[in-house]
């Protein structure tokens, strides 16, 4: 083996390492309980999951449209929206404090709510 692709090794294997930490990371379940739903950076709503019973939310946009947020067994998701490709109804329920769940055209994010003092 060369030096050089030695080298080019230890690099790929760093690279992935690295990559492989950031994942776990970014996807590490959250154990927070308050959410906000938040659009065109205002909290529309603040809602603790521990406390709240199973309900829906429509949000509307801006454009006319809208967003139909469920929630769950605790858990959040965003179950229907009529923006063009629905990214937001395939992200599935809310986990991590690090990916919030997000819809571009619709101005909308719903993510856990920052700690107290933070």
């Amino acid at each position: 083996m060369t030096k050089r692709s030695k080298l080019i090794a230890v690099a790929a294997g760093a690279v992935f390492l690295i990559s492989a930490a950031l994942s776990v990371w970014l996807l590490y379940p959250s154990e927070r309980q308050m959410i906000e739903i938040v659009q065109d950076g205002s909290v529309l709503y603040s809602i603790d999951l521990a406390h709240t019973e199973d309900r829906s939310i429509r949000v509307n946009a801006s454009d006319g449209g809208y967003n139909l947020v469920v929630i769950e067994n605790g858990t959040v998701r965003i179950e229907d929206a009529d923006c063009p490709d629905l990214t937001c109804v395939h992200m599935g329920a809310l986990k991590s404090e690090h990916m919030p769940l997000v819809c571009l055209p619709h101005h909308l994010i719903v993510r856990f709510a920052e700690e107290d003092g933070a």
